[in-house]
């Protein structure tokens, strides 16, 4: 007898979910069986074992967008918001953020970033502010999960700091760019 995943259900009624335990066993094995590595034979997720990797130089580049209305843009842009400079702050907020990464994504690797930049520009044709950070590591696995971790932070951080003045910003297109290094090899988005 199949049993109903708890909360589920409750939370999405009216929403055509019907998520079973012997289904959600089911797929994970599926997904298991098309070699995601952070999935065991069962379906379990599990940290992937890096060791036998060899150290490389990696890079990454993510973007995302903040949109809103002109009104707070400019404030943004004149440095008149009430929490203050909201592109110094979300800038650190993104560094920080990549560099706590492994805290916040259970099975991601902690690294140590040799570098990581956030750089964010207003948008006039948005309107809003754009956000693009780039992290870069030598080590045994990838830096995207960083890269995309500070954009992502920096977006929410730049939501907070103006949400005073725009409750309908909207946090959009965060997107993994590029990356270089490692034994897949280089990617870029087209």
């Amino acid at each position: 007898m199949d049993r109903a995943v708890p909360g589920v259900n409750s939370r999405w009624r009216g929403a055509n979910v019907n998520l079973t335990l012997p289904r959600v066993r089911q797929e994970r094995k599926t997904l298991a069986m098309t070699k995601l590595t952070h999935l065991g034979a069962a379906g379990d997720a599990h940290m992937v074992d890096v060791s036998a990797k060899a150290e490389t130089a990696r890079v990454a580049r993510a973007r995302g967008h903040v949109a809103m209305a002109r009104e707070t843009l400019r404030l943004a842009v004149e440095g008149q918001a009430k929490k203050g400079d909201v592109f110094g702050v979300a800038r650190t907020a993104g560094i920080m953020a990549a560099k706590k990464t492994s805290d916040l994504i259970p099975l991601c690797h902690p690294l140590p970033l040799s570098s990581i930049s956030v750089e964010i520009a207003p948008d006039e044709a948005l309107p809003g502010l754009r956000v693009l950070a780039e992290a870069a590591v030598t080590g045994k696995t990838g830096v995207e999960m960083e890269a995309l971790t500070a954009v992502s932070v920096a977006c929410l951080t730049i939501y907070d700091m103006l949400k005073a003045v725009d409750r309908g910003m909207r946090i959009e297109g965060v997107e993994l760019v590029e990356k270089r290094g490692g034994k897949s090899g280089d990617w870029k988005r087209d």
